[in-house]
């Protein structure tokens, strides 16, 4: 158990316990380069660890081997870490200062289908393309943009909150009453792609934090549902499409439009 450690959140993570187990390691590592050359000749600089083997003063010995050896030489065989992203600052009196160590990128195009006698809408397909730096685990990745995405979606089209006029309690306060997205909202077609560059950043390993980021991929779909629903017009007329674009809010601003490119 780690005392007063921080949050996961905000997609820290791979990015905080990554680099803190990254600098455990380190420690270890140097403490077994020392026992090897303590024990076998060379300098511990010259150490080298690869393939489950260590090679030291030109002999090549199991990783096994050495780690017995330096716990017969009583060698500490565990170590903790700890990091703090470097360079950090803000000045929320100046709005100035540098807030976040790197930038995650992503792109999205979404196609859907909208009935303009009900309001209702299908999301056909998506094709998306998401910044997670040299990743640690692409299928891990991957599956987290598709769920940030469809999470996404939900937010922008089918969450939304209603409160009691009166005593001004959540009425929509669980599945039963809030609409949330599930596997069949999921797209026929889902393209999913990692670009392929590694963080400029000394993040872990290069990679770059995925949690959270492609949570705005799919503001796609709702600007997808914002052009069907300016097609009834002819794209002559700027559609009030609210967010979360339900099917009311859709069938709306579908009606608003009709009547703008009427003249009513």
């Amino acid at each position: 158990k780690v005392a007063n450690t921080s949050a996961t959140a905000a997609s820290t993570g791979a990015d905080l316990n990554g680099k803190a187990a990254q600098d455990a390691a380190r420690q270890i590592r140097e403490r077994l380069a020392a026992c090897a050359a303590a024990r076998h000749g060379g300098q511990a600089q010259d150490v080298r660890f690869a393939n489950d083997k260590v090679h030291v003063s030109g002999r090549t010995l199991d990783f096994a081997t050495l780690v017995g050896e330096a716990y017969l030489d009583r060698v500490q065989l565990w170590s903790d870490g700890f990091y703090a992203t470097p360079g950090l600052s803000w000045d929320k009196d100046t709005m100035q200062g540098r807030p976040f160590y790197y930038f995650a990128y992503g792109a999205a195009v979404s196609e859907v289908i909208v009935d303009t006698l009900t309001g209702e809408w299908k999301l056909l397909r998506a094709d998306i393309l998401h910044d997670a730096g040299k990743s640690l685990n692409p299928a891990v990745d991957i599956g987290q943009v598709e769920g940030a995405f469809i999470q996404g979606m939900g937010w922008l089209t089918t969450e939304e909150l209603v409160w009691h006029p009166g005593s001004g309690k959540l009425t929509t306060h669980a599945p039963s009453t809030y609409k949330i997205p599930t596997a069949n909202d999921c797209p026929p077609v889902f393209n999913v792609q990692l670009f392929e560059g590694r963080n400029f950043e000394d993040s872990i390993h290069r990679s770059k934090a995925v949690g959270e980021p492609p949570l705005l991929l799919p503001f796609s779909v709702f600007f997808a549902i914002r052009d069907a629903v300016s097609a009834v017009g002819g794209h002559r007329v700027d559609p009030p499409l609210r967010a979360p674009a339900t099917s009311e809010a859709i069938l709306t601003a579908i009606g608003a439009v009709q009547r703008a490119n009427a003249g009513g």
